[in-house]
């Protein structure tokens, strides 16, 4: 079996139907997707339903697209599965890479939040930047669904 490219774990204070809301909900992701590269939230696009295109964009009201893919796998509240892909390759699946958002409850009131993204291979650049980027939005989403609140723009861009 081939390992994941990368795997990103967290335990977070909330339930799993918080943190599949915070997954797929458009009003909840603007609070805690912060990209300090674009210097702005992002929100993933879809109606989260397998074979269903999704869009990564940036939620400054410019309609920029920078991720686009197709769902594999959406079963509430603990799996979701899309495709990863730049927009000028999202016809082409043989550069797509993948995500997984395992969603596991954990004791009475945590949940196992497991992020694998992997089929890296086909693109290193993109091994690069989310080895760097999912840290941070992991952490930014854990803060979030902890706390009501995400963490400030200028935290987040560290």
């Amino acid at each position: 079996m081939k390992k994941p490219d990368y795997v990103y774990v967290t335990y977070i204070a909330t339930t799993p139907e918080k943190a599949w809301r915070a997954l797929i909900e458009v009003d909840l992701m603007r609070e805690w997707w912060l990209d300090p590269v674009a210097g702005c939230a992002r929100v993933n696009v879809s109606d989260w339903k397998p074979g269903s295109r999704w869009a990564h964009t940036r939620a400054d009201g410019s309609g920029t697209v920078d991720i686009v893919g197709k769902v594999v796998e959406s079963t509430p509240p603990r799996r979701l599965v899309f495709t990863w892909a730049r927009p000028n390759d999202a016809e082409d699946d043989s550069k797509h890479s993948r995500v997984s958002f395992d969603i596991e409850p954990y004791g009475d009131a945590l949940v196992r939040l497991t992020v694998t993204h992997d089929e890296l291979e086909r693109d290193p650049d993109m091994f690069s930047g989310v080895s760097g980027g999912w840290p941070k939005v992991l952490s930014n989403l854990k803060t979030f669904l902890e706390t009501g609140r995400g963490l400030p723009q200028s935290a987040a861009a560290h």
